[in-house]
């Protein structure tokens, strides 16, 4: 607990004027200083300056670095603040942030030139690729899930976000559950990426790791990627901030990458055929990514691009990831070759709205558009209502939630009422919250232990995504907020005496 006397306004202000000292003597990028950008005939990036210096305050940020690459030039490049924050080192456009599932786009494209070189077909069921641990299925069938699938989410595979260590074979074999039939729903799931990182190794024959730097990042000129911290890297990569918590350890099994560097490979999926970088896949494969796409609730998702068709006025393409310590965005405009990026190593960064800043300084119908609809007023949201169960879902179900360590009984009652009564195993019962009934879906959350040491020894709430299929309650159970862990849950009717049952 801080322990002052001073009010909370004049700590704010000492606050913000202790960040301006620690980030405008690092904010003027280093192409500035041979020339300005107006004397070059470049656009001015003055507004886009200034934005990111005062949100850096605003918000306590220890560093942003950004790239603009056009028509396969770099146009602007700058690192803001502080990569290593206790040891004064300032950011550079070289600095390396970790990307979080951007490192899905970089798997992604590994998976394309395997195609092309014929090692890989995406539509053979994945499990063709893997190893002992496979895929599987209680209710569906694993075949069904494809390398595409797995690739755009579709497989059937769910929410995964563990806190410790796995193995391989354990994450595939505890959690590589299909949860909803293959090819039913978009469900973006972190565990099909590893899986499909797994894939990429055996093909190839090389560690994921070096398959990426031998195959990617030296064909197209980053010298500054690698997956996790690449030996003789340690200097460039950036130091990882939590707004709660302060410094954070550095991550593992993803990819860091420089700002310039991410450019660069923006550039190279903007079809720009540079002279310096090898042509690692065909433009035909660069358009599957971007193009064979299935439906989401936020547009539409192709090979680990998320592509909006009209993005104040624009197709836009975008590969993005966070966690709590770390921001990376990287935006392409195709129909313009540009691609912009913003990196940072907090969770709270306005990356976002940066890439907006800087895109909105590009093109004026961008900017213009963007104008309108942030002054456009807003409805407020509706909350949706509360639709009564359906009278196939009032009774008593019961069945089991499936972990590695066995089956745990599991009962619902559901009432008329929309109440929900659950007991798991010999816990208490208890009731669910946030109860959603929807046309054959039922879900909601509830207090409980499973009983597995892969969720930690911090208490989880349990959420269930339950469909009714063939008369039966299935899907997951998923524990939150941290980890979050996917387990099979099934329930079946339990038929209701009659009235003439003698006691």
């Amino acid at each position: 607990m801080n322990k002052t006397t001073m009010n909370a306004g004049s700590m704010n202000c000492l606050l913000s004027i202790a960040w301006l000292i620690v980030v405008l003597p690092f904010a003027v990028p280093v192409a500035a200083q041979a020339q300005s950008a107006n004397d070059r005939g470049q656009p001015d990036w003055s507004n886009v300056r200034k934005v990111i210096q005062e949100q850096m305050v605003a918000r306590a940020t220890p560093s942003i670095a950004v790239a603009v690459a056009r028509d396969g030039k770099i146009l602007w490049e700058a690192g803001f603040g502080w990569a290593d924050r206790e040891n004064r080192i300032p950011a550079t456009e070289h600095t390396m942030y970790y990307t979080a599932s951007i490192t899905k786009t970089f798997t992604e494209t590994a998976l394309l030139l395997l195609q092309e070189r014929k090692q890989l077909d995406l539509d053979r069921p994945v499990n063709d690729y893997l190893g002992a641990a496979k895929l599987s299925s209680p209710a569906w069938n694993p075949a069904e899930a494809t390398v595409r699938r797995v690739a755009t989410h579709t497989a059937g595979l769910t929410t995964f976000n563990p806190i410790r260590p796995l193995s391989m074979e354990e994450m595939i074999g505890r959690y590589g559950v299909l949860f909803w039939p293959p090819g039913e729903r978009f469900d973006y799931s972190n565990l099909g990426a590893i899986v499909l990182q797994e894939v990429v190794a055996r093909v190839s024959g090389q560690s994921f790791g070096a398959f990426l730097r031998h195959e990617i990042f030296w064909p197209l000129g980053m010298t500054h990627a690698s997956l996790g911290i690449g030996r003789g890297l340690e200097r460039y990569a950036a130091r990882r901030y939590n707004s709660k918590d302060g410094l954070q350890p550095d991550r593992e099994g993803g990819v860091y990458c420089s700002a310039h560097d991410l450019a660069l490979f923006g550039i190279f999926h903007l079809k720009a055929h540079l002279p310096e970088q090898k042509a690692i896949l065909s433009d035909t494969s660069i358009d599957t990514m971007q193009n064979s796409t299935v439906a989401t609730s936020f547009g539409k998702y192709g090979f680990a691009w998320s592509i909006e068709e009209d993005r104040y006025g624009y197709r836009s393409v975008l590969a993005q990831g966070g966690t709590d310590a770390d921001q990376a965005w990287l935006r392409l405009i195709p129909a313009e070759g540009i691609a912009v990026v913003a990196l940072s190593n907090i969770g709270n960064a306005p990356t976002s709205q940066i890439v907006d800043e800087i895109l909105s300084t590009l093109l004026p119908t961008y900017g213009e558009q963007r104008a309108k609809a942030i002054a456009a007023p807003r409805n407020a949201p509706r909350n949706a209502e509360e639709q009564p169960p359906a009278q196939t879902f009032v009774g008593k179900w019961a069945g089991i939630v499936r972990t590695y360590r066995g089956d745990i009984p599991l009962t619902f009652s559901v009432q008329p009422s929309g109440d929900v009564h659950a007991k798991l195993g010999s816990q208490l019962g208890t009731l669910l919250n946030d109860v959603r009934f929807r046309p054959q879906q039922l879900s909601g959350r509830m207090a409980g232990d499973l009983g597995v040491d892969d969720a930690g020894a911090t208490p989880y709430n349990l959420h269930f995504y339950l469909y009714l299929r063939d008369g039966a309650l299935k899907g997951a159970v998923v524990t939150e907020p941290s980890p979050g862990l996917p387990f099979w849950t099934e329930l079946k009717k339990v038929a209701e005496a009659t009235s003439d049952h003698k006691q």
